[in-house]
């Protein structure tokens, strides 16, 4: 279960890193045009730079605190903030109708932190 959860916080780590980085630096107008992009076309520059740098320390967050052993109870919070942000995610798209193909990878990203916090709070705690 360890290892499970391990490789979940790995590949959600690598996602948000992914996003954050193309939200924090790529311009804005260039992320409107790109497939499941086009609510940033109504998205102030802020708020787009403001999930990107959010999506970094998501990235940091999902790993870094158990790594150093500083914190680690910072893990299933942030994999909790992630699910928060996912919902939005999931909102947006639907809103937008981006497809059911970005609906279903952004539930799946959901579905991941979700995992993380339960065993990260529960049975595979970091202070057990």
């Amino acid at each position: 279960m360890n290892l499970a959860l391990w490789i979940a916080a790995g590949l959600l780590a690598v996602v948000a890193l992914v996003g954050g980085i193309s939200k924090a630096f790529i311009p804005k107008e260039k992320l409107a045009k790109t497939a499941g992009g086009g609510w940033a076309a109504d998205a102030s520059v802020g708020f787009v730079k403001t999930l990107g740098v959010l999506e970094l320390l998501a990235a940091v967050g999902l790993i870094l605190p158990a790594v150093v052993g500083i914190a680690p109870i910072m893990v299933p919070v942030t994999a909790v903030c992630w699910v928060l942000l996912m919902a939005g995610a999931i909102t947006t798209h639907v809103r937008y109708r981006d497809g059911a193909k970005f609906v279903v990878l952004t539930s799946i990203y959901l579905a991941i932190a979700a995992f993380i916090a339960w065993g990260r709070f529960g049975p595979e705690s970091f202070t057990g």
